[in-house]
C-alpha cells in the first residue's frame, strides 16, 4: 500500500527551518517534494548547519534556481502548472516581485494550495519587519515566562520552537486545504504566521492569568513555575530526574515512595500544596540528591508516580524509547527521528 500523500507533488522554496520541516513531514507522509534553491550557495542552512539541513531536507529533489532571472522564473512557474502545494518563506511582497505570488501561480493552477510562512503574516505593523524564533517568542508573550522563578528571560528553551510550531499549523492546514479542494475544486493561499501561530499557543495561559486577575510578570510566572512536585531535581550521580506529581493520588504515591515528611505542611490538596511549593520542592531536593538517578527513576515508576530521567538531545538517538518505538533514521549520515506517526503504507 501506498503511503497516505503519495502521488501529492509539492514544490518547496522555503529556507531554514519552518517552512523545510512542513515539506520534511509531507515527504515522510509520501509526498514528492522538489526543494528550490537560490544560487550559488542554495539553502542558507546548508552552511550554517549542515547535519539541520540534512535531517530537514531528506528525500527531497533539489535543484538551484534563480527566481529572479527569467528562465528561471519560467521553470519555477512550469512545475507549479502541475503541483499541489506550493511553499514559500520570504518576507510578504517578495514572491508578488518576482512574479511568483499566489495570483500568478493560482492562475495557471487554480487548484494549487499555496503556502506562505512568515514571521508575522501578511498583514499587520510589523509585516516587513525581519525576525527569527526568538522574536517571535517575544512578540507572542511566550518569552516573558522563559527565565522561571526569580530568573532574567532566558533566549527560549533550546530548539526553535516557534518555527517548528508554525510549520506543525502549516502541515493541518495544508492537509486541511487539500481535504477541502476534493469539495471545491479549489486551492487557496494560506498565509502562516509564526508569532500567530505562538499566541495561539499562549492564549490558554493567558485566560488562566486573566481568570485569577494575575497581570504582573512576576506573579504570572509564580502561577506556572512554581508548583509542588513539579520540576527537575538533581540526582546524586549528576543528572536530573524529573517528577510530575501534581494530582493528589500521584501526590501521595509520591509522599510514600520518597518517605517524604510533611506532616507540618497540610498538604491535602493541590493549592494547600501550591501555598507551600518551594517548601515541599526543597525538602523532595534533599532526598533526591542523595540517590542515583537509575535506582530513583525504579523506585518512583513502582510507585506509579510520574517521573523520568532528563535526557541530553545527543544521548536520545539511543534510548529505550526510541529504540523500541522504531525511531531512528540515517540520511546521509545523519542521525534523524522519523515522522512519530505511522500510517499504512509508510515504514
Amino acid at each position: 500500500m501506498s503511503p497516505p500523500l503519495s502521488g501529492t507533488r509539492v514544490i518547496d522554496m522555503s529556507e531554514l527551518a519552518p517552512g523545510p520541516f512542513l515539506t520534511q513531514c509531507l515527504r515522510d507522509l509520501g509526498a514528492d517534494v522538489q526543494k528550490i534553491e537560490r544560487p550559488p550557495h542554495g539553502d542558507p542552512a546548508r552552511r550554517m548547519r549542515p547535519a539541520t539541513h540534512a535531517v530537514l531536507n531528506a528525500g527531497k529533489s533539489t535543484r538551484m534556481v534563480d527566481a529572479r532571472e527569467s528562465n528561471g522564473r519560467d521553470e519555477i512557474l512550469s512545475l507549479a502548472t502541475a503541483a499541489d502545494v506550493f511553499v514559500e518563506g520570504a518576507r510578504p511582497g517578495v514572491m508578488e516581485r518576482l512574479g511568483l505570488g499566489y495570483a500568478d501561480l493560482s492562475a495557471i493552477n487554480p487548484m494549487l494550495v499555496y503556502v506562505s510562512i512568515s514571521g508575522y503574516g501578511a498583514s499587520g505593523p510589523l509585516v516587513t519587519a525581519p525576525g527569527h524564533d526568538l522574536n517571535y517568542l517575544a512578540t507572542s508573550g511566550v518569552l516573558a515566562l522563559s527565565g522561571g522563578l526569580d530568573q532574567s528571560v532566558q533566549p527560549g528553551i533550546g530548539i526553535p520552537v516557534a518555527d517548528f510550531a508554525s510549520a506543525m499549523y502549516a502541515l493541518s492546514s495544508t492537509l486541511a486545504a487539500l481535504v477541502q479542494r476534493h469539495a471545491t475544486g479549489l486551492g487557496q493561499h494560506l498565509d502562516v504566521s509564526i508569532t500567530d501561530c505562538m499566541m495561539h499557543w499562549v492564549s490558554p495561559t493567558a485566560a488562566h492569568f486573566d481568570d485569577l486577575g494575575l497581570s504582573g510578570l512576576a506573579e504570572q510566572r509564580d502561577a506556572v513555575f512554581n508548583k509542588p512536585a513539579y520540576t527537575s531535581f538533581a540526582t546524586a550521580d549528576g543528572r536530573w530526574i524529573a517528577i510530575a506529581a501534581l494530582e493528589d493520588h500521584f501526590w501521595d504515591n509520591l509522599v510514600n515512595s520518597l518517605e517524604l515528611d510533611v506532616s507540618d505542611l497540610g498538604t491535602r490538596n493541590l493549592n494547600d500544596r501550591i501555598a507551600v511549593a518551594r517548601v515541599i520542592n526543597a525538602r523532595i531536593a534533599a532526598i533526591v540528591s542523595q540517590w542515583p538517578a537509575e535506582d530513583l527513576l525504579e523506585r518512583l515508576l513502582d510507585h506509579d508516580v510520574p517521573a523520568s530521567i532528563v535526557v541530553n538531545p545527543t544521548d536520545l538517538h539511543d534510548t529505550q524509547q526510541v529504540v523500541n518505538r522504531n525511531l531512528r533514521e540515517t540520511t546521509d549520515g545523519v542521525r534523524r527521528i522519523r515522522y512519530p506517526v505511522l500510517m499504512r503504507g509508510m515504514r
